[in-house]
This record gives C-alpha cells, structure tokens and sequence, in this order.
C-alpha cells in the first residue's frame, strides 16, 4: 500500500512537475532553466508548509506523508534536473548563469523552505 501511494503521488507530481516547468521555458525562453527554477522553489515553499502544519496543527496518516513528501512532491522537485541543467551551463561556458543557478536555488529554495514551514507552525 504504501508504495501505490508513492507511485500515484510520483505521478502527479512528475506531471505538474513537466507542466509548469513547460509553460514557464515557454514563457521565459530556453537561455535560462527557469523552469525547474521556479518548479524547485514552488516544491521547497510546499514543502515546507506541508512539514510545519504537520508537526502542528495538521495530522497526517502515515500513507498520506508517504504519498504528499515523498510522492507528490519528490516527484514534482528535480533535483537531478536542477544539477544536469547546472553542468550543462558549466560545461557551455555559462559561468555566471551556472552560479547563478546553483547558488540562488540553494538560498532561495531554504529561505521559502523556512518561510512555509514558519508561516504554518
């Protein structure tokens, strides 16, 4: 059981994950992986929430944690795109887009982390 939840929840996940992360290269062009920026920073914010309202306020049965954290949102976050689209800027020669990159959803990802958690605690 609670691996369907894991697979059903990496599924939608991994759907909005593709969907949003589309519209926003669409929107903002291919010069820049924006996509999973914001993909990444959205996931860190839900996060967060989801961890603080947990310890709190908000009880959660075991299979739906297993299906929110580690499904929904293990499949919405890309951490490996995230560290493939750095390389790729590395590897082009986009130093500071890679710095960029790495540094601003590293800080930004912790900070909206905390500031969901904190905002439902």
């Amino acid at each position: 059981m609670n691996l369907l939840a894991i697979a059903l929840g990496g599924a939608i996940g991994s759907v909005a994950r593709y969907l949003l992360s589309s519209l926003v290269l669409r929107v903002s062009g291919p010069s820049f992986p924006l996509g999973t920026f914001v993909v990444n920073v959205i996931g860190c914010v839900a996060f967060g929430a989801l961890a603080g309202a947990a310890t709190g306020r908000l009880s959660l049965a075991p299979d739906v944690r297993l299906f929110l954290f580690a499904g929904v949102l293990g499949g919405f976050t890309t951490f490996s795109s995230y560290a493939f689209e750095s390389f790729a800027l590395i590897h082009e020669g986009h130093f500071l887009a890679a710095s960029v990159n790495i540094v601003g959803q590293v800080v930004i990802g912790l900070v909206t982390l905390a500031a969901g958690y904190f905002a439902t605690t």
